[in-house]
């Protein structure tokens, strides 16, 4: 099946603010398994860098790059006024040699685009959001920093496709409030390299005290504050909060001082350390590390961060919601706590860190429910069954 893969913004490496790295990640994989499967995959992503080539081959699937609006990164609010463009580009493009037989857009901007590209043809789409921005609202309140168009955008998109794929049970239920019907909405988590994410190999220095793990973005809606509060709760041990920009920049950061500040007058200045953006490839180490993980967003459809973190044998406190609700099962894999909710986070923290025999086994559990329910091959498997569904129904009935 020839498949094409739409994400407007710009590669993981130089976007301004566009979707999540994870994001960047999960698209990534998923043409990789879909391309080891047989499919004829291209992925399509803006160009914002002149040298860059138009094209490239990885990992047995194309990436063409989209020469639409300045070539140089810029935030998600000015790609708005290119989506006609891209989805020109894009139409004009398939209409030559190599015509997709499904088009699946990711995040709102690349699903309108893609949406847009296939308008005047039997192409059906397939749409994957990423995040919601009613959601995020909700959620985020007065902090969401979302463009004012994002959200009617949004509801636009689900009327303009054929399927929507959802990450969560939370994010099924929005989709539907927004219009859609349940048929039209498909649960797909996210999926785990558990070639990379694993309990055994090296782990990243550490103190002889218990260790907490934050991993997640320096911005408003992380969390982070209400861990830095929970320690006071908690008793000795140290909170490492691992994101946003590399460690040499983080004195120049606005949220980063905000949440050392908080520490100071929190009185747990000692036990907090920001270590800044880590790599990647280098976060099973950090996971490895830390005793407990704890997921504390104020908004996840992936839950990816607890995936990879029990993935390592670690447990999970969490808050109840979202990806983290479906990825940890309470009691088994790590317990979960209302969202929001300071004292019992930390007194959930508290009792888990003293339980040695607890963790243990929420760890060994947490290894096995992600290898039986949270593969990579599991992933692309649901979306090959879900574009044969939508191409077969597309497809015209032959007279009989």
């Amino acid at each position: 099946m020839r498949v094409g893969i739409v994400c407007a913004h710009a590669g993981p490496s130089r976007q301004a603010d566009g979707p999540a790295v994870g994001t960047h990640q999960h698209i990534a994989r998923v043409a990789a398994e879909l391309a080891g499967r047989g499919h004829d995959v291209r992925v399509y992503e803006r160009r914002d860098q002149p040298a860059l080539p138009e094209g490239v081959d990885l990992d047995g699937y194309r990436v063409e790059r989209v020469p639409v609006g300045p070539a140089a990164p810029i935030p998600t609010v000015e790609l708005v006024p290119y989506v006609s463009e891209f989805g020109r580009w894009l139409a004009d493009r398939w209409s030559g040699d190599w015509t997709p037989e499904v088009v699946h857009g990711h995040y709102w901007i690349g699903g309108l685009a893609a949406a847009h590209a296939v308008r005047e043809t039997d192409i059906p789409v397939v749409q994957t959001f990423h995040s919601l921005g009613v959601e995020q609202l909700r959620h985020l309140g007065r902090e969401y920093g979302g463009p004012g168009e994002r959200i009617p955008l949004e509801r636009a998109l689900t009327r303009a496709v054929d399927i929507a794929v959802a990450q969560c049970n939370d994010e099924v239920d929005e989709l539907t409030r927004m219009g859609l019907q349940r048929t039209a909405v498909a649960m797909v988590p996210t999926g785990v390299d558990a070639e990379k994410f694993h309990p055994d190999g090296e782990a990243a220095p550490r103190e002889q005290r218990a260790r907490i793990l934050s991993v997640g973005g320096l911005s408003a809606g992380h969390g982070q504050e209400d861990l830095i509060r929970a320690m006071r709760l908690i008793g000795d041990a140290e909170l490492v909060i691992a994101g946003g920009p590399p460690a040499e920049q983080l004195a120049n950061h606005a949220e980063a001082r905000r949440l050392r500040e908080l520490a100071e007058r929190t009185g747990v200045a000692d036990q907090v350390r920001l270590v800044g953006g880590v790599p990647h490839d280098q976060m099973a180490t950090w996971y490895r590390s830390a005793d407990v993980v704890a997921c504390t967003p104020r908004y996840s459809s992936a839950g990816r961060v607890s995936l990879e973190a029990m993935a390592c044998g670690v447990p999970v406190v969490g808050y109840a919601m979202g990806g983290i609700a479906d990825a940890v099962v309470d009691e088994v894999t790590g317990r979960l706590v209302p969202p929001g909710d300071v004292r019992a986070l930390g007194v959930t923290l508290r009792r888990l860190l003293a339980d040695n025999a607890g963790r243990f086994a929420y760890g060994h559990a947490a290894v096995d429910r992600v290898r039986c329910s949270y593969s990579w091959e599991r992933t692309a498997g649901a979306l090959e069954r879900l574009y044969e569904r939508v191409v077969l129904r597309r497809k015209p009935v032959e007279a009989a």
